[in-house]
């Protein structure tokens, strides 16, 4: 049997579906899936099989113009994991046509897809009507030679099926890189934390989404079979404390409940989650923060 495995980046702007379509092509929830900009800090691989290939997802922060060290380290990021990868995927919402950030990506497509087959895959279909999409399709084609291009609906899963065919077959013979019963390569401390991460996202809104970061302190596997998880909430202010705990802790108490109902559904068994909120007012200027997120902090000199 001739086996293939490879890596597939998925790359467009913030909010394109990218980490819904990873999650749709994986069949689990492995990328964090908010409504929320910017949600993807880490470059998070699911790993999907497809007849006798193995495609390994690289989930890319979505590309954006850069304004502070850690918006940087994101887009070197998205940049660095489709260099790596073997085919790139292109996300364009369809609604939102060609944006100038959809313009910027275009541009930097010319150095990165040298060599590598990159396809184009118009994501949320169901928003306009088939004709503007073949102009929006025939407009893209003519800015750069894509390989391929897909109509689909990640939420949906629509398309999502030709989609992954066509990447399969793309893929170099090479033996599987991971165990077929494995989902993510990422540390399930990593993944707990992006859980807790995406619950505290989604219940405070606006209200301090980058000024957070989570990270899991403590696993402890217990005799019954359960996990204790401790995991820190760092914020960068006195203030942004009391927001994450609210009123007589009902906040945390919140996320917290949500957060242990996934994991321990993601885990299949019971988990103990314990959740601190620390102050530590410059997280964003420290090295060792961007590694537990999978980032470089040099690249957001």
């Amino acid at each position: 049997m001739t086996t293939r495995a490879g890596f597939v980046a998925l790359i467009g702007e913030p909010n394109a579906g990218k980490s819904t379509l990873l999650n749709r092509m994986v069949g689990a929830k492995v990328s964090i899936v908010t409504h929320k900009v910017q949600t993807t800090r880490t470059r998070i691989r699911g790993v999907a099989m497809e007849g006798d290939a193995q495609l390994v997802f690289v989930d890319t922060p979505g590309l954006f113009k850069p304004r502070r060290r850690l918006d940087r380290a994101m887009v070197a990021a998205a940049w660095g994991g489709a260099a790596d990868a073997d085919v790139v995927v292109l996300m364009i919402e369809a609604h939102r046509g060609i944006t100038e950030g959809v313009e910027t990506i275009l541009d930097g497509l010319e150095e990165i897809g040298t060599g590598r087959k990159v396809a184009l895959a118009i994501n949320k279909i169901d928003r306009v009507p088939a004709e503007k999409l073949l102009g929006l399709a025939e407009n893209l084609n003519s800015r750069y030679t894509f390989a391929e291009t897909f109509m689909i609906s990640a939420e949906r899963g629509h398309g999502v099926d030709d989609l992954r065919q066509w990447l399969a077959g793309k893929l170099p013979e090479s033996p599987w890189l991971y165990p077929e019963d494995q989902i993510a390569d990422l540390p399930m401390r990593m993944i707990a934390a992006e859980m807790t991460r995406e619950k505290l996202t989604l219940r405070l809104h606006q209200e301090l989404p980058y000024q957070l970061t989570v990270e899991t302190e403590n696993w402890e596997e217990r005799k019954d079979g359960s996990a204790r998880v401790d995991q820190l909430i760092y914020v960068v202010r006195d203030g942004h404390k009391g927001i994450v705990l609210g009123k007589r802790g009902e906040t945390i108490k919140a996320v917290s409940q949500a957060a242990r109902a996934e994991l321990e559904e993601f885990l299949d068994r019971k988990v103990h989650l314990f959740l601190q909120v620390k102050v530590r007012p410059n997280w964003l200027e420290e090295a060792e923060r961007y590694s537990e997120m999978g980032l470089d902090f040099k690249d957001g000199n």
